[in-house]
């Protein structure tokens, strides 16, 4: 059966790039003979089986949108797949407006509805989806970034810059908490391009919980080493995940924080940077160090920004692939691209089969690229207590006899705590 109406819609959090597949998806359908369908908030609408909040787009609509930030046509969190009456709304509404395929831009969360649209649908709503998320935490092959990643460093790269600035100019230290969860790809990218002083993400825990004394011996350490350097200001960056890997005991209250549509908690109501501030400067008050230190949240303003060249160009190729596929083989992928050439990838090659969702990638500790960026960090490591004169002149810029540093320190310096 030739394909006549192929609708788009996005969810999750929105993400540089979005607007350049909503264009090519438009384009591309009708120079293919179909009918582009946008649809207004993700699934949002579908999933109450309205199907008035959706419009027949046109090539001048779109013509000029692949620059543009935010998503022209909204978006929502709302997952079908966790409710079967959802699910059923969604595919009659669809169904009714005699969808024949559907272009689904979203990450992990949107994936595991995506697939369950053409399997409620029988086959007859053919989906295909494209990876966006600023996260960069879908498992995608051959290390592909998904989009919205780049432009969103970019912007948080500039951000953190110009905090490096101020805190030289003013002589103090900024803790500032990056967006992105459950992994430190964002944070890690932005620390490493700005060369902000120190970085943590939740990956260098391991893989048990995360303690907030941990993030504290980690800040307050760098603090202590860059005084001893001769320098009393600094940037450290943390990534909003950590929060995730708490003990709820660590958190007054973390069972009763908002929570969105996918049950993850509102990691920005945890006021990380505040915690982590209140313990380090109360560490070092108390040994008479006084320390400016701010915090800054570097986070939504990362989302609905204009993309870089390089990923409107992307999302293009995204759009156009993605209405290839349907037209000539139907759904069922997730849609990449690789030196301008299409990659469909089976979507369930692509799902945890524990959680339904897309399959996440954490940040490999053990690549070059981590080992790099932690190269150029200054922050206390086991090698920082080789050397006994230098364990005197750290001990003295953090207020302490020598022996005291190393207990104090026992972990960073590979030690048991």
């Amino acid at each position: 059966m030739a394909m006549k109406r192929i609708g788009v819609l996005v969810g999750g959090g929105p993400a540089p790039g979005t607007n350049a597949v909503i264009a090519a998806t438009v384009i591309e359908a009708i120079k293919r003979g179909c009918v582009p369908v946008g649809f207004h908030d993700g699934f949002q609408w579908l999933a109450e089986r309205y199907t008035d909040e959706q419009h027949e787009m046109t090539i001048d609509e779109v013509s000029r949108s692949h620059l543009s930030g935010g998503v022209m046509l909204g978006t929502s969190r709302t997952d079908v797949a966790s409710d079967p009456k959802l699910l059923r709304n969604a595919v009659d509404a669809l169904r009714k407006l005699a969808i024949d395929g559907l272009v689904a831009i979203g990450g992990d969360d949107l994936l595991r509805s995506a697939m369950a649209i053409e399997r409620e649908s029988a086959g007859r709503v053919k989906v295909v989806m494209v990876p966006k998320s600023i996260d960069n935490d879908l498992d995608l092959p051959a290390h592909l970034p998904t989009l919205g990643y780049e432009t969103a460093r970019h912007v948080g790269t500039q951000l953190a810059a110009n905090l490096m600035e101020d805190a030289r100019t003013t002589g103090r230290w900024y803790i500032g908490v990056t967006m992105g969860r459950p992994t430190g790809h964002l944070t890690l990218g932005i620390g490493k391009a700005a060369s902000a002083t120190c970085t943590v993400i939740p990956e260098e825990f391991g893989p048990g919980r995360v303690k907030l004394a941990d993030i504290a011996d980690i800040v307050e350490g760098a603090i202590i080493k860059r005084r001893a350097l001769g320098k009393a200001h600094g940037v450290v960056l943390l990534s909003e995940a950590l929060v995730e890997r708490f003990d709820p005991s660590e958190v007054e209250g973390l069972q009763d924080v908002d929570r969105d549509a996918q049950g993850n908690i509102r990691v920005t109501e945890i006021d990380l940077g505040r915690k982590v501030i209140n313990e380090v400067t109360l560490r070092l008050e108390k040994r008479g160090l006084k320390v400016s230190v701010v915090h800054k949240t570097i986070g939504y303003e990362l989302r609905c920004c204009a993309p870089l060249p390089m990923e409107a160009e992307y999302g293009r190729d995204l759009g156009f692939a993605a209405v290839r596929h349907l037209v000539g083989h139907g759904g069922g992928v997730v849609i990449l691209t690789r030196n301008g050439a299409p990659r469909p990838v089976q979507m369930t090659d692509c799902v945890d089969v524990q959680t339904g969702r897309g399959k996440r990638r954490a940040v490999d500790i053990s690549s070059e690229d981590y080992q790099v960026a932690r190269r150029y960090m200054v922050r206390l490591e086991p090698t920082d207590f080789a050397d006994p004169e230098w364990v005197a002149k750290l001990a003295k810029a953090a207020g302490m006899p020598p022996d005291d540093f190393r207990k104090h320190f026992a972990g960073l310096a590979g030690g048991a705590r």
